[in-house]
């Protein structure tokens, strides 16, 4: 039934085992995706949308790597914003909302036409071991595929356990069953193991809602897009989102189930996502307060189907639907389903090497959920790795390992390694020192000729980013070598009330200026007469009004980055005994024998280890 071996195999469709397999398969690799459900790759378990803070970052750089997820959420958004717009470039994110059914329509017809890609649609029940090296899995009804390496991306489904108040049963998510039998032989191979809880809201039918009692929520006026790749448009048309509140009645109503929650009953022991708690979680932390908001969003163009955020519960169904139904707009409310919670089995990710393969199994690679993260954006992105670090170790090639200071991926992957997670991990701008460097709108930049190299991002992927890269370059140029006299420059900086020059000087000086945008400039004939005859895009305007305006303090990062990056330099020795330095602290000791950083960097960002603890490696290690 299969290929003699596979290069690479991944178990598991979402998110991480889709990118996973693509990057796979694009790089040369002879890939098996197998699932339990072939209708639900890429399914979007929880909310229908794509990036957001930080996370908008996350899935730019997917794309500029040569990942799927850009291209198909820009195919399927019913609606796009810019988010934080009002702070520094650093801080946008793009977000868009998406047409849930599209969305796996398009992952499945993009993965079908990737070539050396073959699917099968079975449970993984566990996996092949010969000595210290994976060779394949085993599936439920006992066939053995052949693998080089493997990446498991198992999501929640591993001994998922779902709740609605005092009801249990075992499921992945809803209506699909649970995993067995791979925790298990993962333990009994030394790995460790632990539980994790994420939850979702109800689904209600819109036909039921009174949309004129909510706040209206509309896209960008004028919305971007996600891909660098020009296969993509922004919208031309958008759907509205709507906002809602929640009231102390509704907070009363809900607690009458507090005694039948599994959140304070003790069925769920484990712990949720920190900052997408349940609205129990936010009543019960926050009880001071007496509203919390509730955004209604559409699943797609055509559906009736919403989701409600904000409104995250595993209460029972009778009090969910009586609290909903004391919201403003939510009157007669009917619901699609009720929300509910899931436990599953995770492996703290410092069990793993900054590739995404295990330290104990050669070959076997970790994706998604299973290394303790939440989010759509943070499980493709580890599965886009792995993906690509098993075809490299196929091919006995360099490992693919991005710096902080090259990507949030590389942050986000550095962090888990590093520091593990004992929460759900999700990512943050904050989480990023870097994060001027690591903005959404230089991704390609940063990364595409990275991914060319290794023969992953395209041909045409690098000549857009380097058109992109001399035009804003050139433009910047312009600014610096360009004067411009007081009568022209001093109406633009008068309405802006900015203080007017006496004498001429460079645009690039008045550009600079914290209240002086692009557009003003566009003012300036000599500016719009550049921008016009050198047929200069969005893109690039916004790129060189970026470098010009902040231009301090990217040259500050850069520094400080290429500080961090020294460091980065100094390799520890991979069978290294910290047991013999006993000026180390008990506790540096114990951390860096479990984790094993590679370098110096890596093991000054780890919990418990000092910078006298790094001193004193410094000083051993001749430095």
């Amino acid at each position: 039934m299969f290929e003699k071996e596979y290069d690479v195999i991944v178990v598991g469709g979402g998110h991480a085992g889709s990118e996973a397999a693509a990057s796979a398969a694009n790089m040369g690799s002879k890939t098996l995706l197998i699932t339990m459900n072939l209708q639900n790759i890429a399914q979007m378990s929880c909310n229908p949308a794509m990036g957001g803070i930080a996370k908008g970052q996350i899935v730019r750089e997917i794309d500029a790597l040569g990942g799927y997820s850009g291209i198909i959420s820009d195919k399927s958004a019913i609606q796009f914003k810019m988010l934080n717009k009002s702070k520094g470039p650093a801080m946008w994110s793009p977000r868009v909302q998406s047409d849930r059914m599209r969305f796996a329509e398009e992952w499945r017809m993009m993965l079908e036409q990737t070539k050396n890609l073959d699917f099968y649609q079975e449970m993984v029940s566990g996996i092949l071991i010969e000595g210290d090296r994976i060779v394949g899995v085993r599936t439920s009804l006992g066939l053995e595929v052949r693998g080089k390496t493997v990446v498991l991306t198992n999501g929640t489904f591993l001994n998922g356990l779902i709740h609605i108040g005092e009801k249990q049963f075992g499921g992945g998510r809803a209506g699909e069953r649970a995993a067995h039998g791979i925790t298990k032989e993962l333990v009994d191979l030394g790995f460790e193991s632990g539980r994790m809880k994420t939850g979702t809201p109800p689904r209600v039918d819109g036909r039921s809602l009174d949309f004129s009692k909510m706040i209206v929520q509309p896209g960008d006026q004028n919305p971007e897009k996600f891909s660098y790749l020009k296969s993509t448009q922004p919208l031309k048309e958008q759907r509205d989102c709507h906002m809602s509140h929640t009231s102390q009645e509704v907070h009363d109503m809900l607690k009458e189930g507090f005694d039948r929650s599994p959140m304070f009953n003790g069925s769920i022991k484990s712990i949720g996502p920190r900052y997408c708690p349940s609205i129990e979680d936010k009543i019960n932390r926050f009880a001071d307060k007496s509203s919390h908001q509730l955004f209604v969003e559409p699943e797609g163009w055509n559906t009736v189907e919403y989701y409600i955020n904000g409104f995250s519960t595993s209460l029972p169904e009778d009090v969910q639907f009586k609290a909903l139904r004391k919201v403003k707009g939510f009157e007669n409310v009917k619901f699609f389903r009720p929300g509910y919670a899931i436990e599953y089995d995770y492996f703290p990710p410092t069990q793993l090497k900054h590739t995404l393969e295990t330290k104990i199994i050669s070959g076997l690679f970790f994706a998604g959920q299973i290394n303790g993260t939440t989010g759509y954006e943070e499980a493709a992105s580890q599965g886009l790795m792995a993906g690509i670090n098993a075809h490299l170790k196929v091919r006995e090639k360099e490992a693919f390992i991005l710096k902080r200071n090259e990507a949030y991926i590389g942050v986000l992957i550095d962090d888990l390694i590093t520091k593990g997670t004992e929460e759900p991990y999700r990512m943050f701008t904050s989480r990023a020192e870097y994060r001027t460097l690591l903005r959404q709108d230089n991704a390609d930049f940063r990364l595409t000729p990275m991914a060319h190299k290794i023969g992953l991002a395209s041909d045409e992927r690098l000549r857009l980013m380097e058109d992109k890269k001399e035009k804003s370059d050139a433009f910047v140029q312009f600014f610096k070598d360009t004067s411009v006299i007081p009568e022209v420059i001093n109406p633009i900086l008068e309405r802006n009330n900015s203080t007017p020059v006496k004498q001429s000087d460079k645009l690039f000086k008045s550009f600079s200026r914290p209240n002086i945008s692009m557009d003003d400039m566009l003012d300036v004939e000599d500016v719009s007469l550049f921008v016009k005859s050198n047929n200069l895009d969005h893109e690039v305007l916004q790129q060189t009004e970026v470098q010009v305006k902040y231009a301090g303090y990217i040259a500050k990062e850069k520094n400080n980055a290429d500080k961090l990056n020294r460091l980065e330099g100094i390799r520890i020795p991979d069978n290294f005994d910290y047991t013999k330095l006993k000026s180390l602290s008990f506790e540096a000791r114990e951390k860096l024998s479990s984790i094993r950083p590679v370098s110096l960097s890596q093991a000054s960002r780890i919990s418990g280890v000092s910078p006298n603890d790094i001193s004193v490696m410094l000083v051993f290690m001749g430095r």
